[in-house]
């Protein structure tokens, strides 16, 4: 049972900001259902037909095997402990761990295999929130699933690692393919303005938190004509756009998460489905631009050229002045 200080001290229960955040998603959405005729949420709520229904791709590793004894960090400090959705003490996250050579390499070489493997290993799915353990068994999860396995296997491997989260606006390409996937996700994105809530990881590694975002795998990014983001590169301004003031870091996702999914998973079903078929396409599409290209690093290169240099971060600063008076 956890305690009602515990709850707060891990961030549990939600921040004003982030409970502002999920009740506008929740005003919008029923705004878009109210405005939605019964016929129309019928046909969203069906599945597709028979031969046209969602396969999971099946799971491109294999998992490592647990053994009593495997090294982990069991301290419980701040971005090292277990969180909600998030056990970095699971024999699966213990074993993968180990696996990509925790306490072996450096604490960068670490996050970066971690990121890589994440990345693309795991393959985007939307579906309800569940722990890391189900995910690395599964081999597929939302963002927030595959984010949450890069903390886990960090925090194992004695790595501080917490969550950034942020309402966020996403590029044309990935919008396009979204409004073609499902009208009623189009309809609810474009009365929110922005698309409920996005995240990507942070570790800390010498001295500094490093950002890590694992979810979309280099088909995707190729497919919307994107850089292949490495271990350390924001999503923010290549493939998201943080809505302004909406950015969070947290330890551990908060209560209301994992209800929402579910709540959506009952409501809409057919919607659902609809948009991990078109992930699965956008994959393929991605595989074939990357083919043409020459190979992945060929692609990469391309994709850095064609978007120019990155546009350097401007930061505004009170100017301290000596003033003198009359």
């Amino acid at each position: 049972m956890v305690s009602l200080r515990e709850m707060k001290e891990k961030g549990y229960i939600t921040s004003k900001l982030y409970l502002k955040l999920m009740v506008g998603g929740a005003l919008s959405l029923t705004k878009v259902l109210l405005t939605t005729s019964p016929r129309d949420l019928k046909k969203l709520r069906a599945l597709p037909p028979p031969g046209e229904r969602y396969v999971r791709p099946p799971r491109p590793y294999e998992l490592p095997k647990y053994k009593p004894g495997m090294k982990y960090c069991d301290s419980d400090e701040k971005y090292l402990r277990p969180t909600l959705y998030c056990n970095s003490r699971a024999p699966e996250v213990i074993a993968l761990a180990n696996h990509l050579g925790a306490f072996k390499k450096s604490d960068w070489e670490f996050a970066e295999s971690a990121f890589e493997f994440v990345k693309e290993k795991m393959t985007l799915e939307i579906l309800p929130m569940d722990g890391v353990e189900n995910t690395i068994r599964r081999g597929t999860g939302t963002c927030f699933h595959l984010i949450s396995v890069f903390i886990a296997l960090c925090r194992a491997a004695g790595i501080k690692a917490r969550y950034k989260v942020f309402a966020m606006n996403m590029i044309k390409e990935w919008y396009d393919a979204m409004a073609e996937a499902d009208p009623l996700v189009k309809k609810w994105y474009d009365s929110m303005g922005y698309f409920m809530l996005e995240g990507e990881g942070e570790a800390y590694v010498d001295g500094k938190w490093v950002v890590a975002h694992v979810g979309p795998r280099a088909e995707r990014q190729a497919a919307a004509g994107i850089p292949i983001t490495k271990f350390g590169e924001d999503s923010l301004g290549i493939w998201f756009f943080a809505i302004p003031g909406t950015v969070m870091r947290m330890e551990s996702i908060p209560y209301g998460m994992g209800g929402a999914t579910r709540f959506l998973k009952l409501l809409a079903p057919g919607s659902m489905e609809r948009v991990n078929i078109s992930i699965q396409k956008y994959i393929e599409k991605g595989r074939k631009v990357i083919e043409e290209a020459g190979g992945l690093e060929a692609y990469d290169r391309m994709a850095r050229k064609k978007r120019g240099p990155n546009k350097p971060k401007i930061i505004i600063k009170k100017k301290e002045e000596i003033v003198f008076e009359e």
